[in-house]
This record gives structure tokens, C-alpha cells and sequence, in this order.
């Protein structure tokens, strides 16, 4: 599968490495261990032994160092062997694929393409993650499908009033393809698909962070920064109250290819009211588990009818799917160049603006 490989992928979240933890992850269908160094450094290596190509992971980890599990040699956080019991000489074939990984917002990011051009300035700005002003609640779900067909589901939030109607969708009456969506570029690799939907019943999801139970304006922007992350930004407030108070929460969506047909999903939720208040941290990531759960199902299935059937989705275009198609194109496109042009480099829009209503709720 053709992937954008001169891009920054979302590898995990840094605190999986704390306390001398490697992790191991197949990543754009390669399969990488990764570990940080006492001295801080972060590093990647192809998760595959030089000698009879035995997973460093399945040895165990020496120091700073990862020992092979079957003849004892031992690599550095570069990927330089340091080590090869039984000889003084260590022969120069005898060292491991790196990549450029870096800790950034609370996230690990890696580079799966050529090192040299790897620039951690292009790091998308996900700062909602780890600010003092936004309380995350965090989890991953393992995805049974495409990552594309992750991020047309994150792009078309119109499926909500049918398949998470127990958490975030409202009834048919009030569903969201009824409510106009504004589609724009806002630079390279960069869609917002914009949704306003105003004095609607609070789904229950809705209910619970505000802790309202009357009627709710709320807007949502859906995002897509190319090559594989989407959030999805949303304000609700009590109807008759001003947007300036409203219940803010940013949902990152980091979507990483593990293989053709599956994918790391790594998502944060943070939200701007009650930041202390551990027990609603706990229940948001408890119904954004169920939230995307649901999502699971219709993924799966989905990914086993492409299987089954061949061919493209969607097969007969609607108007939700206006922003996954425009998504679609436009990596199709930096994948396009990057194949064509040896000297292109796709260097996205990183800073990603917080959305605040723009049509107007009367």
C-alpha cells in the first residue's frame, strides 16, 4: 500500500516509556521497538535483529541497551551493536534501522521515511494534550479496518444520530446531516468541516459534562490534518447562555497505519471546565471508550465488505460525504507528489486553531 512516508506518525503516548518500558508496534506495516535512554533521548529501531532476524523485542532490554533473545548481541538507542558475544570484532553489516522519534505534547512521533528529511518543526501543535489550561482523559483502540476508512468515519459525523445514539448522536428529529456543513481548506493537508446545531436536546453524553438537562446549542468541527489525524472540536452550552461559557472539548483522533488492513488509534479528549475533577476524567474516557467502540463495529464491518466486494466507498456519494471525500483527494495528492517529485516535502499547516461558531446561533 502506497503510504505518505516523509510524514510525523503518532507512535504512542510518552508515558509508556517511563520506568525503562520498550514498546513494540508494527507501524506503516514495519515493525519498530522503541525505548528511552536514562540520559532522555527517545529511539526507534527496526524491531528485527541483524543476525538471524530474531524481534529485539523478544530479548529483553540490558541498561540502555536491547539484547537479542538468541545469541545475545546488544544495540544501542541509535541502532549501533555494541555487543557480539563470543568475538572482540563486531562486523559493520551488524546494526539495526533507526528512526527519528520525539516526545512532543505528551505524544511519541516518528518518522517512517527518509531520516535526513525528518524536521521536528513540522510536528503538528497538539498542545490540548498536555496544557495546563485542558484536562485530558486518553485511551486506544485497535482498529480492524483501514485507517482511511477511520478517517472518513471521523470526517462524516453525520452517522452519529444512528450508531452512537446512547452517547453523543441525537434522534432522527434532530440528526446531524439536517444542520448545514461549511467545508474549507486551511492550508497544505489542512479540512475543516464545520456543523452548527442550535437549541437541540443534550445527548446523553452532553447531559453529563455539562450537567444540564435542558436544551443545548452546540457546534462541532470536524478536522483532518493529512497524513492520518483528525479532532474533532465541539462547544455546548445551555441554550440562552453565551458561547464565550460554553463546555469545550478537543478530541484527538491520532490514526497510525499498523497494516493495509488495520490501524493504531490513539485518541486524547480534552475539555476546558473542571479540570481537577478526576471522576469526570474517568467517565468521559469511559464513555469515549463506549463512544468508539460503537465506531469499532462499523469499521470492522465495513473493512470485510471492501474485502468481500472489492471496489471503493462510498459507492453512492451523499452530502455527509462531501469532507471524507475532500480528505481523501487531498492525501491522495501529497502521496501523488511525493512518488513523482524526489524533492518534495509535504510541510502541513501545524497549528491548528481552536473552531468557534461562525454562522451564527440566534
Amino acid at each position: 500500500m502506497n503510504w505518505l512516508k516523509n510524514a510525523w506518525y503518532v507512535a504512542g503516548f510518552e508515558h509508556e516509556l517511563d520506568e525503562g518500558r520498550t514498546v513494540a508496534r508494527r507501524l506503516l506495516d514495519t515493525p519498530v521497538v522503541m525505548l528511552r535512554h536514562s540520559d532522555g533521548r527517545v529511539g526507534a529501531l527496526e524491531d528485527l535483529c541483524p543476525h538471524r532476524l530474531m524481534p529485539l523485542s523478544f530479548g529483553r532490554r540490558v541498561g540502555d541497551e536491547l539484547q537479542c533473545g538468541y545469541h545475545g548481541m546488544r544495540f544501542g538507542v541509535t541502532g549501533v551493536c555494541t555487543l557480539a558475544p563470543g568475538q572482540a570484532h563486531i562486523p559493520s553489516q551488524a546494526c539495526v534501522r533507526s528512526f527519528p522519534l520525539v516526545q512532543r505534547h505528551g505524544l511519541l512521533w516518528i518518522w517512517m521515511g527518509e531520516a535526513a528529511r525528518a524536521d521536528a518543526a513540522l510536528i503538528p501543535d497538539l498542545r490540548w494534550n498536555d496544557h495546563p489550561e485542558w484536562t485530558p482523559s486518553r485511551g486506544y483502540h485497535h482498529v480492524e479496518a483501514d485507517f482511511r476508512l477511520s478517517v472518513d468515519n471521523l470526517m462524516d459525523l453525520g452517522h452519529e444520530s444512528w450508531v452512537h445514539l446512547r452517547t453523543i448522536g441525537n434522534g432522527e428529529e434532530e440528526c446531524i446531516p439536517s444542520y448545514p456543513v461549511k467545508c474549507s481548506v486551511k492550508g497544505e493537508g489542512l479540512l475543516h468541516a464545520h456543523r452548527e446545531m442550535p437549541d437541540i436536546e443534550p445527548p446523553p453524553f452532553f447531559a453529563m459534562v455539562l450537567d444540564h438537562r435542558g436544551r443545548i446549542d452546540r457546534w462541532q468541527t470536524a478536522v483532518y490534518l493529512a497524513p492520518s489525524l483528525c479532532m474533532t472540536d465541539f462547544g455546548v452550552y445551555p441554550r440562552g447562555s453565551s458561547p464565550d461559557e460554553a463546555y469545550r472539548s478537543h478530541v484527538l483522533h491520532l490514526l497510525t497505519p499498523e497494516t493495509e488492513k488495520s490501524t493504531h488509534y490513539f485518541w486524547s479528549v480534552a475539555r476546558n471546565r473542571r479540570l481537577a475533577d478526576t471522576g469526570l476524567t474517568e467517565a468521559i474516557a469511559k464513555a469515549i471508550a463506549q463512544t468508539f467502540d460503537e465506531d469499532m463495529v462499523v469499521l470492522g464491518i465495513q473493512q470485510k465488505q471492501i474485502d468481500r466486494y472489492g471496489g471503493a466507498l462510498p459507492r453512492v456519494a451523499l452530502k455527509v460525504d462531501e469532507a471524507p471525500l475532500r480528505a481523501r483527494r487531498m492525501l491522495d495528492a501529497l502521496i501523488k507528489r511525493e512518488a513523482e517529485d524526489p524533492g518534495f516535502v509535504y510541510r502541513p499547516q501545524t497549528m491548528i486553531e481552536d473552531s468557534t461558531p461562525e454562522l451564527g446561533m440566534a
